[in-house]
C-alpha cells in the first residue's frame, strides 16, 4: 500500500474523506472498500480499483498455536516474512522485517544467506502490522507491541523504520504506544545514537552473541567494523540520553560462545544497572548446533551469580521456521 497515493486519489474529494479512509483502514480494519459504506458507491469502486486493500500473504501456523508466520508478497514480487507471537492473556507481538534480505551475513541467520535485495518502505512495514491487526480483530484481540527483529538490520533502513513507528503510534492509526516498540540492531553505533535523539521512548535491543571481539567477528562480520568498545560507547550514549534499559540478546551456540569462561567475560561487560541480558537458544539454520538446556541453565546461573540481570526467552515458531534467525522469505 502507498498511503501517499491514497491521499492523491482523495485530493479531489472533501477533506473529511481522507480521515474517513484512515478510520476504515486502521480502526475498522476493513479488507475491502466494499465495506466502507460511508463512501458513495462510485468512490468505493474507484478506491477498490486504484487503491485495493488486499494483502497478498501465505500463512503458516505453529503446532502450539502461539505463532503465526506470513510470507508477504510485495508489489515487485519480492517476499518478506513477518511473525505474530501470542502470549495468552497478556499480549500479541508482531516481529517485523525491515529489508528484503540482509547485507550483514551473520553466520547464525538464514536471512543473510539471501544477500541484500532492498529496503522496505514505511508503507510496506506498516502493511505487515496491518495484516495481523486484521487477523486479530476476528479474534477480538489487537496488536499490543512490535519488535523490529525480523529480516534485515533496522538501522540500515532508519528513516523508513522511524516513519512507520510514527504512523503506527498516532491516535488516528493503530495507536500503539511508543514504549511498545523495540528495535534490535546487530550493533550500528550511528543508528543507536540517532535513536537516542528521538523524542519517542522506543526500546533498544542489541544483538551481542559474544563477549569478545574475535568470537563476535567470527559470528557477525559487522563486528569487524564496529568492535565492542565502539558499540558500548554508543550504547552508553543512549543510556545517558534516555535512561532507558537496554537489552542485550545472546544466542547460545554449542562450543562457540557458551562456555563458563565466556559467561564470566560477559558478566564483566554487563556492568551497568540498565543492562539486561536476554539468552536465546540457537535455532537451526544449518551452520551450528544449539547449546543444551543444561548449558543454558549453567550459563544463566553464572551471570546471576555475578549480579547480571538476565532472562531466557521462549523460542516461538521453530517448527514453521519462524524463530529468531530462521526468516528467509521462502515458502
Amino acid at each position: 500500500m502507498n498511503f501517499n497515493k491514497l491521499a492523491q486519489i482523495l485530493a479531489v474529494e472533501p477533506k473529511y474523506r481522507l480521515a474517513q479512509a484512515k478510520q476504515a483502514i486502521f480502526k475498522d480494519l476493513i479488507p475491502s472498500w466494499v465495506q466502507a459504506t460511508v463512501f458513495p458507491l462510485a468512490l468505493r469502486q474507484k478506491l477498490q480499483k486504484d487503491f485495493p486493500l488486499s494483502i497478498s500473504a501465505k500463512e503458516f501456523h505453529s503446532q502450539d498455536g502461539r505463532t503465526v508466520k506470513i510470507v508477504l508478497e510485495l508489489d515487485d514480487r519480492l517476499k518478506v516474512e513477518t511473525v505474530l507471537m501470542s502470549y495468552p492473556g497478556r499480549r500479541n507481538t508482531v516481529c517485523v522485517s525491515s529489508t528484503v534480505g540482509c547485507p550483514l551475513k551473520c553466520l547464525f541467520c538464514a536471512t543473510g544467506e539471501l544477500g541484500f535485495k532492498r529496503n522496505l518502505t514505511a508503507d510496506e512495514i506498516i502493511t505487515q502490522v496491518l495484516y495481523f491487526a486484521r487477523y486479530l480483530k476476528d479474534k477480538k484481540q489487537r496488536v499490543n507491541s512490535l519488535v523490529f527483529m525480523g529480516m534485515g538490520e533496522p538501522f540500515l533502513n532508519y528513516d523508513n523504520i522511524i516513519a512507520a513507528i510514527r504512523t503506527l503510534n498516532t491516535k488516528d492509526n493503530l495507536h500503539i504506544g511508543a514504549r511498545h516498540f523495540s528495535i534490535s540492531t546487530a550493533g550500528i553505533p550511528s543508528g543507536i545514537k540517532r535513536l537516542a535523539e528521538e523524542k519517542m521512548e522506543i526500546n533498544l535491543a542489541v544483538s551481542l552473541h559474544a563477549p569478545d571481539d574475535q568470537t563476535r567477528a567470527r559470528l557477525m562480520p559487522v563486528a569487524r567494523q564496529y568492535p565492542l568498545a565502539q558499540l558500548f560507547a554508543a550504547v552508553d550514549y543512549y543510556l545517558k540520553k534516555t535512561s532507558r534499559k537496554v537489552m542485550f540478546e545472546y544466542l547460545l551456540i554449542k562450543a562457540v560462545n557458551d562456555s563458563d569462561e565466556q559467561a564470566r567475560q560477559l558478566s564483566l561487560l554487563m556492568n551497568k544497572k540498565l543492562y539486561l541480558v536476554n539468552l536465546l537458544t540457537y535455532n537451526l539454520t544449518g551452520a551450528f548446533e544449539p547449546s543444551s538446556p543444561e548449558r543454558l541453565t549453567r550459563f544463566q546461573s553464572i551471570l546471576k551469580k555475578n549480579g547480571v540481570a538476565v532472562t531466557a526467552r521462549y523460542s516461538f515458531g521453530a517448527d514453521i521456521s519462524a524463530a529468531c534467525g530462521q526468516l528467509a522469505g521462502r515458502i
